[in-house]
C-alpha cells in the first residue's frame, strides 16, 4: 500500500467509526425522547411544576426553559413556545415544531453543526432547530432568553424566522 492509500484507508475507517457512533447516539437520543414524550402524555398532559428547572442563564429576564410550570423536556419546551408564539402572532403547530426539531437536532438543545458552510464561516448552527446566531439575533422573540441554546428561545426564534420566510414552521419540510 502506498502512503496515500494508507492515509485514505485510515480516514475512511475513522469516518465509519464516527458514523456508527453518531447513528447509535442519535438512536439512543430518539428512544429517550420518545419515552420521555410518552411519559409526559401519560401524566395527563398536566404541567409538571416540580420539574421546572432553568436550563441556561438568561441575564435579560426572559422566559426560561422549564419555568412557568412546563416540564423541562422537549414536550414542555414546545408547549411553552406555542403559548409565546400564540401571544406574539407567530403561526405553528406542535406537530410542525416537533417534526423539524427531530430532523434538525434529534431533540438535543445543545446540538451544534460544526461541518456545514455556516460552521466553516465561523457561525455554526445551534440548538433544537439549528439556528445560526445572526438569524437568532434578527428573529429573537422578546420575553425569551437571549441565548441560542435556550430551548424555548431557540424554538420561538426559529418559528418566527420560518413564519417570515415560509409562512409557518409547519411549511418547512427540510433544512431551512
Amino acid at each position: 500500500m502506498t502512503m496515500h492509500t494508507q492515509t485514505r484507508t485510515s480516514r475512511i475507517a475513522r469516518f465509519r467509526t464516527l458514523s456508527v457512533a453518531g447513528i447509535a447516539t442519535v438512536g439512543v437520543a430518539a428512544a429517550t425522547l420518545t419515552m420521555a414524550s410518552a411519559s409526559a402524555q401519560a401524566a395527563d398532559a398536566t404541567p409538571a411544576s416540580t420539574a421546572a428547572v432553568k436550563t441556561s442563564a438568561d441575564g435579560g429576564g426572559g422566559v426560561q426553559a422549564g419555568s412557568n410550570g412546563y416540564a423541562n423536556n422537549l414536550d414542555g419546551w414546545i408547549q411553552q413556545s406555542l403559548v409565546i408564539m400564540k401571544a406574539k402572532g407567530i403561526p405553528g403547530s406542535y406537530e410542525g415544531l416537533h417534526r423539524n426539531i427531530m430532523r434538525e437536532s434529534s431533540g438535543n438543545p445543545y446540538a451544534q453543526n460544526n461541518w456545514d458552510v455556516n460552521a466553516q464561516n465561523g457561525v455554526p448552527s445551534k440548538g433544537l432547530l439549528q439556528v445560526i446566531q445572526p438569524t437568532f439575533n434578527a428573529y429573537h422573540v422578546a420575553g425569551t432568553a437571549h441565548d441560542v441554546t435556550n430551548p424555548v428561545a431557540n424554538i420561538t426564534a426559529a418559528a418566527n424566522y420560518a413564519a417570515h420566510r415560509y409562512g409557518s414552521i409547519d411549511n418547512v419540510n427540510s433544512a431551512y
